[in-house]
């Protein structure tokens, strides 16, 4: 997964930031309101981890504003990228409030690295239906050891290979567009371009070859990963 990680504590983003990463997922980081608003406008993510106290840094104003703020603002925009607050504010009411302005799920600190990991992956199955195990003909994907199987094997790839497959897994059947992808797989400073792109998806067809799962193109919309019958 690639995941906006807002967390002006240091010392806290950072160990988060080594246990996600070491996880697999790709973590974006922001430390402040504008950061997190700016990259939550420019990035498609799988999920938000959401502090609720941050600092506010525009030539304008400074201080300590409320991570609230930026949901709502992305949820006004039809934004419905899974959101868990993560936050020292504990009361009832609080979570109310963070529930209403859009939240998916709440978890007060302190917390245990391992269940940020886990409400993460029940967030992504409730927004997008599906399981931890998915299979499509011979491919499997078992998303809490984040691997792939072939033909009942361990199947490694290289990173980005694996990125693609698991969003065209997320669930099979749904269309993905080149945007979506390209966005994913970009480092912070630079975006992958078509042709890059197109040289994955190429890879990744001629290793599916004979999987019963095959990578078809829908021109002007994007990637759809669907049964390939004739194969199996």
């Amino acid at each position: 997964m690639r995941i906006l990680l807002v967390e002006d504590d240091v010392v806290l983003s950072g160990l988060m930031q080594r246990s996600l990463s070491s996880a697999g997922h790709r973590v974006d980081m922001a430390s402040t309101l504008d950061e997190a608003r700016h990259w939550w406008r420019v990035q498609p993510f799988d999920a938000v981890l959401l502090d609720l106290n941050l600092p506010v840094s525009t030539h304008e104003r400074s201080g300590l504003g409320n991570g609230l703020v930026v949901l709502r603002e992305a949820r006004a925009r039809g934004d419905r990228t899974p959101v868990l607050v993560l936050t020292a504010r504990d009361r009832t009411q609080e979570r109310i409030d963070g529930l209403d302005a859009g939240a998916d799920d709440y978890l007060g600190k302190p917390f245990d690295l391992a269940e940020v990991e886990a409400r993460l992956r029940a967030l992504v199955r409730r927004v997008h239906g599906t399981d931890d195990r998915v299979s499509l003909g011979l491919l499997v994907l078992e998303r809490k050891t984040r691997r792939f199987f072939l033909q009942g094997q361990p199947w490694d790839l290289p990173a980005r290979e694996f990125e693609v497959l698991w969003e065209l897994m997320t669930p099979p059947g749904r269309v993905v567009s080149k945007r979506v992808l390209s966005a994913k797989l970009s480092e912070t400073d630079g975006a992958l371009g078509d042709n890059a792109l197109e040289a994955f998806i190429s890879r990744l067809r001629k290793k599916l070859a004979g999987s019963g799962a095959s990578i078809r193109t829908l021109r002007g919309l994007g990637y759809v990963l669907e049964e390939d019958t004739a194969s199996t």
